[in-house]
């Protein structure tokens, strides 16, 4: 049975969800090219650990091996008249619970492409040819024997337009990013990824959903491909300003994502797609987004501080006496709570499994960006498991404040490791540190400083003293370098090698 799920092509009030008759699946793709249906983007990011496969300027073609052509092979024959629809080029990026491919659409033109907002910029039309009266005249003879022909047919008024569109001047090929969901995902986790996406349809700073399909257990989304380059080419030779602007992007988003209540949960390099070139970058991956507050259990985070003190003393003094080891019967209750996330990006709320978690879990990764930027390192943390995680961030903030960060969570936070002081370091002596500078002879400049002054905003242990999105946008360091913003450009090299390799492939 074939069925589409759809966020209605291009800006429908509603997410909804329809089926189609299984025994037309074909005949019926072919007349949405007639009339018209809804469209969804995939973005080339994946949950968890991802690999990003797509860099901006490579062969394309070269990099397609034989597994990965059978499995573009594969999907185009999973979906009923897909390949009427979109034409897979490569592989762009390969995650936990999805992998993305770029595909020319190739059923632009009979949609309402309200979501490209690059439309406008790339219009462009083959060289001019020469052409003579004979051939102009020809083509209108052309034209009015297709009419006539349709009409002895009675073929529809649509399907005359349809002729004559196939007679207009060629256009550049428009991208997507087809994002094939694997079968071993959650109903409800898709679900939940393409609600969201339609409700944050309205920010230009997020990848919006064009449509969805579904046959049988196979789903595939359909996102805006966004030209952007791999992080690890840039990160090292951007200038403060160019931090700045890169981050007021992320922000951006994601004053509009928190607006909406949502939390991303999965703030990453890989998942925000940025073109230094435009100084553009787009929030994708909502694979383990949620709404704010869902599931949820009080947390003592959010008590009054005198109560929390209270409630923690008598936790402690019940606790008190010798102790061998772990107890063989435990009566503590256990503690539930979501913990997903990538590994040396998620906040110590979480890996101290905070009930209460709210959108501040997605500004300290971003602060982890930045950290990862100022300090030319990427990544930045790696540990293996949370115990770890932990560990990486009392280093640098000290066993004090690492234990008052778990106090505020009702956990006790010790360790004997001789490397972990009790103060711990200063983000500027790290980054000094980590770019091999002393502190006598170069110690960081005026705008390094306002730079590592907002870092300390973001990646506040306390969530309720971090600094929120629309805040940061008011920031003196997201304010720098605002008058040299460039205006995004049109198609790359790359996408031009891709529209000749297509072309010899038809």
């Amino acid at each position: 049975m074939a069925t589409t799920v759809s966020a209605p092509r291009r800006r429908a009030e509603e997410f909804r969800i329809h089926e189609d008759v299984p025994s037309t699946a074909d005949t019926e793709m072919n007349e949405d090219v007639v009339h018209g249906e809804e469209e969804e983007e995939a973005e080339p990011v994946e949950e968890a650990e991802e690999q990003e496969t797509d860099d901006d300027g490579s062969d394309d073609e070269a990099s397609v091996d034989s597994n990965t052509q059978l499995d573009m092979e594969k999907l185009q024959n999973s979906f009923p008249g897909f390949r009427n629809k979109y034409r897979l080029i490569k592989r762009i990026g390969e995650g936990t619970f999805s992998t993305v491919y770029k595909a020319e659409d190739l059923q632009y033109d009979y949609y309402d492409n309200s979501w490209d907002l690059d439309k406008e910029n790339e219009k462009w039309t083959p060289p001019p040819l020469k052409r003579t009266d004979y051939s102009t005249q020809h083509t209108s003879q052309t034209l009015d024997h297709a009419q006539r022909s349709a009409q002895t047919l009675g073929h529809s008024s649509a399907t005359l337009d349809y002729m004559q569109h196939r007679e207009q001047p060629r256009r550049r090929p428009k991208y997507v990013a087809i994002k094939k969901i694997y079968v071993t995902s959650s109903p409800t986790r898709i679900l939940n990824e393409l609600e969201l996406l339609h409700d944050l349809r309205d920010c230009q700073a997020v990848c919006p959903l064009i449509t969805a399909f579904r046959h049988t257990d196979q789903v595939v989304a359909i996102l805006p491909y966004f030209r952007h380059t791999d992080f690890r080419e840039y990160f090292r030779k951007m200038t403060v300003p160019d931090m700045a602007i890169y981050l007021r992007s992320l922000f951006t988003a994601l004053s509009y994502v928190h607006h909406k209540g949502i939390i991303h949960r999965d703030i990453k390099p890989t998942n925000f797609l940025y073109d230094p070139t435009s100084q553009r970058g787009v929030l994708v991956d909502f694979g383990l987004a949620e709404r704010e507050g869902t599931e949820c259990k009080p947390c003592l985070c959010h008590d009054d501080p005198n109560v929390r003190r209270s409630r923690l003393r008598a936790a402690h003094l019940a606790g008190t006496g010798p102790h061998n080891g772990y107890p063989k019967q435990d009566t503590r209750p256990s503690r539930r709570a979501n913990r997903a996330g990538t590994r040396g990006f998620r906040a110590p709320e979480v890996l101290f499994k905070c009930t209460e978690q709210t959108t501040k879990i997605d500004i300290w990764s971003a602060g982890v960006i930045l950290l990862t930027i100022l300090s030319r390192r990427f990544p930045f943390f790696n540990s293996a498991d949370d115990v770890e995680a932990m560990i990486e961030i009392a280093t640098i903030f000290g066993h004090r404040r690492m234990r008052a960060a778990g106090q505020l969570h009702g956990c006790m936070f010790e360790t004997t490791i001789p490397t972990i002081g009790n103060v711990g370091f200063s983000f500027e002596r790290i980054i000094l540190w980590s770019t091999c500078r002393s502190d006598d002879r170069e110690g960081l400049s005026k705008d390094e400083k306002m730079a590592v002054e907002f870092l300390a905003r973001c990646m506040d242990l306390d969530p309720s003293r971090r600094i929120s999105a629309v805040e940061a946008l008011d920031h003196p360091f997201l304010m720098m370098g605002m008058d040299e913003t460039i205006e995004g450009t049109g198609e790359t090299e790359e996408d031009e090698m891709d529209i000749i390799k297509v072309q010899d492939h038809a």
